[in-house]
């Protein structure tokens, strides 16, 4: 490195085509990309190490720039969330927190205003929205809020300044990221009324454990696919808030690895901890069918054996238009709603249809078929999460579908743009249930006094699964890992929780039942869902 190679909008020919080398690379895979993302971190290592041990040099010089460094430190954020992202390891979203908040910290973009530039105020902008983003998924919601409120500012002075064509889009930006810090349909107050922030990531006391020689499946969930198509649902940054919720639900809390990257000035991607703390997960915001089969098929085939493949389904319910000369099981009743970019033919969009066919923008129960020949656990939030009911095992392997309610009462109808009530409870049942009590906001002492009811809660729906007789045996097959004992427990408490609530009478606002119709009689379970009504 010369350094000279530090000019504005560069950092060197090798880094430039770095960058352009991981942009073209596929999303999905496990291998194929990580040698990319190595020679990338280490391209960035001698960077950062080189602008810190020439500083003085490179600022009396060749007038290095503030923003400049802040914009290299931005770029090694960057690169952190997208290898979370890639990995799932929640620690490196730290790792991207440290480079973002030393921006901030040291106001690197401070002086970007001042020059008469419109596309340096734009980076400055992408790097609040970005910063926003890690903040959100760590939950630090006091600090988004700052954020929020900085960037809010960013934008006004932006917009006033110059007469910019992407003004509408960065006042949406500010209300997307607005309705999806207030999407929670219940908060946790302090004494003095203060909002208390509350992690829903998995904890060692969030899954009961097991009872003391009690025989359950050795299966561990290895991958997830977490797909949003829901219209008009709250979204940031291509994330849903159901997204959001069950990307969360899939987690462990984060822990910090000792790179101390902002101290040392050294980036370490490939110090992973010793075992795989979360499922490998892949995030699709209304993909097409053939992107949604694509990354489905290459998780599927890099499946480690004894392994277990999560689909997560959160999108429209497409149902028959009517009766098909060509009836075919699993493909009869619709399905859930894929990307609805249509087919081009000779330059027009193709929108008629033979009302005979099936719609080809659905994921028909048939289409997963072939991917039950290795261990499946499915989910469907949907308006026709019904047409999953049937679910065929073809191949024998251990194959559960959680399907949602199809249609909410009124009341919780109007709350659908915050996120699905069956999503809210897979992802934190105490806040989906003060929700169908009607609660905006709980005290502290109260929601830890039901917590501890839940943990009791939990605890008996786990006996009452792993003790049961006639029960799937799949659920057993299942049970072993966490993450998975953890959505079945808070499946069966969903079912009863709407079962008993008087709103939710009819069968279809409440998830089918045919696994577990015998645990929903217990009177044990009963009891405990009534001392927590009764705080």
């Amino acid at each position: 490195y010369k350094i000279g190679a530090i000019q504005p909008y560069s950092f060197g020919p090798e880094t430039s085509q770095m960058r352009k080398t991981m942009s073209d690379l596929p999303q999905y895979g496990h291998k194929q990309w990580q040698s990319y993302f190595g020679r990338t971190f280490d391209v960035y290592t001698k960077l950062w190490k080189f602008q810190q041990q020439h500083r003085q040099v490179l600022d009396n010089r060749y007038g290095l720039k503030r923003w400049q460094i802040g914009e290299v430190a931005s770029k090694i954020g960057q690169l952190y969330y997208h290898y979370y992202l890639r990995t799932s390891e929640t620690s490196y979203l730290n790792e991207a927190f440290s480079f973002y908040s030393a921006i901030r910290q040291r106001s690197y973009y401070f002086q970007v205003n001042k020059e008469d530039r419109p596309e340096l105020v734009v980076k400055k902008l992408r790097y609040y929205a970005r910063y926003i983003v890690v903040c959100l998924l760590l939950n630090k919601m006091d600090l988004v809020k700052v954020l929020v409120k900085e960037l809010s500012e960013e934008i006004e002075d932006y917009t006033q300044r110059f007469n910019t064509e992407d003004q509408l889009e960065w006042n949406l930006v500010l209300q997307e990221v607005a309705a999806f810090i207030e999407a929670d349909p219940t908060v946790v107050l302090n004494d003095n009324n203060s909002m208390v922030v509350i992690t829903h990531r998995l904890q060692e006391e969030s899954a009961p454990p097991l009872e003391q020689g009690m025989v359950v499946g050795q299966l561990v969930l290895a991958d997830a696919l977490i797909i949003g198509n829901c219209n008009n649902q709250v979204k940031f940054s291509e994330l849903t808030i159901d997204m959001f919720r069950m990307l969360q639900a899939l987690e462990r809390e984060p822990v910090n690895l000792a790179t101390q990257t902002s101290k040392q000035g050294t980036l370490e991607p490939n110090e992973k901890p010793a075992k795989r703390e979360n499922p490998h997960k892949y995030l699709l915001y209304k993909p097409t069918f053939s992107q949604l089969f694509t990354f489905l098929s290459a998780s599927f085939k890099e499946l480690p054996a004894n392994s277990v493949l999560l689909i997560y389904l959160s999108a429209t319910g497409v149902f028959p238009s009517g009766h098909s000369d060509y009836e075919v099981g699993g493909y009869d009743f619709g399905g859930v709603l894929t990307n609805t970019n249509r087919d081009i033919v000779n330059g027009e969009t193709v929108q008629k249809r033979i009302q005979a066919q099936k719609e080809m923008h659905c994921l028909h129960p048939g289409d997963l078929f072939p991917f039950t020949r290795k261990p499946l656990f499915v989910i469907v939030d949907s308006s026709n999460s019904a047409a999953y009911k049937n679910f065929t095992n073809l191949f024998g392997q251990p194959l559960v579908c959680l399907l949602s309610p199809t249609m909410y009462p009124k009341t919780v109808q109007d709350q659908s743009q915050r996120g699905s009530l069956f999503t809210l409870f897979l992802y934190s049942p105490l806040l989906a249930f003060s929700s169908v009590c009607g609660l905006s906001s709980i005290q502290r002492g109260v929601w830890e006094r039901a917590q501890e009811f839940l943990r009791k809660v939990f605890r008996d729906i786990g006996q009452m699964i792993t003790r049961s007789r006639t029960i799937d045996q799949a659920f057993l097959q299942f049970f072993g890992d966490e993450f998975l004992r953890l959505l079945l427990i808070r499946f069966v408490f969903c079912s009863a929780v709407l079962r008993l609530h008087k709103l939710f009478r009819m069968p279809y606002s409440r998830p089918p039942p045919k696994a577990i119709r015998h645990i929903l009689k217990k009177k044990k379970f009963f009891f405990r869902y009534t001392v927590i009504s009764g705080l």
